[in-house]
């Protein structure tokens, strides 16, 4: 059975990078996790709003692979993250 994750990630890109490796570190960025949501691990993606900062939920065969994916990101390196493991709720109607 799939582990569910929330993962909140703030994003600290230093203010004088090269313009070019930024553009390109964010189309990686994008391809990597579009892929992920094509493969239906990573199941949703929400923009904070005001913050370069994003929450999405993840629902993944362990932590390992968790792990793989997040610390595959490209901009991994410029990333905080608070990982929420995730059960279902005793009151949600579709459980």
């Amino acid at each position: 059975m799939a582990e569910r994750f929330a993962v909140r990630m703030v994003v600290d890109l230093p203010t004088d990078m090269d313009p070019d490796a930024k553009a390109d570190l964010l189309a990686r960025e994008k391809a990597f996790s579009q892929e992920w949501q094509r493969s239906g691990e990573w199941v949703s993606i929400w923009r904070c709003v005001g913050e370069y900062a994003n929450l999405s939920i993840f629902e993944v065969r362990d932590n390992a692979q968790l792990h793989e994916i997040l610390s595959g990101l490209p901009l991994f390196p410029y990333m905080t993250m608070e990982v929420t493991p995730l059960t279902t709720h005793p009151s949600d109607i579709k459980a």
